[in-house]
């Protein structure tokens, strides 16, 4: 294999995750720390290997990855947005499955904004007659 790299970036929520894909044998770094280390739930590490699993590249390309910014359900969506991004660069055609999956597609929700006379975005203060 060539010693290439390919980067992706990816985001969800506030969090932003920079993602390079190396050729290896499917170690995965985030943040220094072993994916099993860094996200405490199997189902965020599945979330962040997804992108890996369904182009059946999990063994050929070790992933590091930076993330910063937001809680860690939204890191683990932002690191699979980034992965399936690079994945991209290696080869187009994974194209056609990553889309598919719904893995290219930046997730627009966002917390909603707090507005005034309100406790929260929309929760209004206690009611009370007298």
């Amino acid at each position: 294999m060539d010693k290439s790299q390919y980067r992706g970036t990816g985001r969800r929520k506030t969090s932003v995750a920079q993602v390079r894909l190396l050729p290896g044998n499917g170690n995965f770094t985030v943040n220094g720390h072993d994916l099993d280390e860094y996200f405490a739930y199997e189902t965020l590490r599945t979330v962040a290997k997804s992108p890996l699993e369904m182009t059946d590249t999990l063994a050929k390309y070790d992933v590091i990855v930076k993330v910063n910014g937001g809680g860690f359900t939204g890191q683990a969506g932002a690191v699979r947005h980034g992965v399936a991004r690079a994945l991209l660069e290696v080869d187009p055609e994974f194209r056609a499955v990553l889309k598919k999956a719904g893995f290219l597609t930046r997730d627009p929700r966002m917390k909603e904004r707090k507005k005034y006379g309100l406790k929260k975005a929309r929760r209004a203060p206690q009611f009370s007659k007298r």
